[in-house]
């Protein structure tokens, strides 16, 4: 079930089926799609983030949640997403990473 509050729309790769798919792949639908990225992969999501950038391929923004946040505690990061979202109404920029 997607999210929506105060115009925020969240949804999540099971969600759309896209459970299968690489972080390379994730990335690339969120960015075709203009959505910022939220996972606690950290590790290969920042790797993914900086090959974007050395690759000039931009993506819409990552933010990536501490490691103790996982499956259905994603929820403790909403409160920081939220935020995110309210400092950034345009969106984050194309190769943002940022750290929740």
């Amino acid at each position: 079930m997607a999210l929506r509050k105060r115009g925020v729309n969240a949804v999540s790769a099971h969600e759309l089926g896209h459970i299968e798919l690489s972080d390379a792949e994730q990335l690339s639908f969120a960015a075709r799609h203009r959505r910022c990225l939220v996972s606690a992969n950290a590790r290969d999501f920042t790797r993914l983030g900086r090959a974007s950038i050395e690759q000039g391929r931009p993506h819409a923004g990552i933010a990536l949640c501490p490691s103790r946040i996982h499956g259905l505690d994603l929820g403790a990061a909403v409160k920081p997403l939220v935020g995110i979202a309210k400092r950034s109404p345009a969106g984050l920029g194309e190769y943002d990473v940022l750290y929740l």
